[in-house]
């Protein structure tokens, strides 16, 4: 059976969650309930499993990450960089690097993109993995994008998220990441919708962070937002915070 390296959004729903992660499945979703979302694809955990179930030395390595505990920071520190190094330096399997500029060329390569990491086992209902593993904006280019790819797969093995997953007993071989790769929307605002108040749990209150410029501002932390909250067509609640700092593009690239 031929395996799919790389899924249009419109290939995918919440069905796809174990090759997607959740941002792919939900984005899958979105699309094809008609919501304009801007065009992209979703790079998936067959091909991280790929490389992961080839090469003996990431086995062994993942292996030892399992035997440890989350206090023995220099251990952990040593075998993350072993990984991510690997991961940053990887000759892509023709396959999968053939899938992947196929599927940028047949959306634009003309355009930027943004390339977020979409781990299989975020937010479940007793851990929230969201926010661990790194996203990179406004990539222009093959090599751009390759290489975001590569340090996307690294992110899974910082220091963080391996203490993380320790501390909460996941195995490291159990978890998997796609990357979603998706048409960039260059804002002068954007902002956080929770369709219930995330404060106080009311399901008729909706709560919005905003701010200038790319989102990445308010979930880096960077920054603090504006804050309205809507209940029955009305704003209830409004703040606006002194907003010094934004995240912005960059003519070349990057932010």
């Amino acid at each position: 059976m031929a395996l799919n390296y790389v899924l249009r959004f419109e290939e995918m729903d919440r069905h796809s969650l174990p090759m997607a992660g959740g941002k792919g499945a939900n984005l899958g979703e979105l699309a094809n309930a008609g919501f304009p979302v801007p065009p992209g694809f979703c790079i998936t955990t067959g091909a991280y499993r790929r490389i992961i179930d080839e090469r003996d030395e990431l086995k062994d390595w993942l292996d030892h990450l399992n035997e440890l505990q989350p206090d023995q920071l220099d251990t952990i520190r040593s075998i993350g960089q072993k990984v991510r190094e690997f991961f940053e330096s990887l000759e892509f399997p023709a396959a999968i690097k053939s899938e992947i500029i196929k599927a940028w060329e047949e959306s634009g390569t003309e355009h930027a993109y943004a390339v977020r990491s979409s781990a299989t086992a975020e937010d479940l209902p007793h851990a929230s993995f969201a926010g661990q593993q790194e996203s990179y904006l406004n990539i222009k280019g093959e090599e751009p994008l390759l290489k975001a790819v590569k340090k996307c797969w690294a992110s899974l093995f910082t220091d963080r998220a391996i203490v993380y997953r320790l501390k909460n007993g996941f195995d490291h071989h159990s978890v998997s990441l796609a990357i979603v790769v998706q048409r960039m929307v260059f804002p002068d605002v954007s902002g956080i919708l929770f369709t219930a108040d995330p404060v106080t749990g009311h399901r008729r209150t909706v709560s919005i962070d905003a701010g200038f410029g790319l989102g990445e501002a308010l979930v880096s932390g960077i920054v603090t937002a504006d804050l309205y909250k809507v209940r029955d067509n009305e704003i209830i609640q409004k703040q606006i915070a002194k907003k010094e700092k934004g995240v912005f593009p960059l003519p070349e690239g990057g932010t």
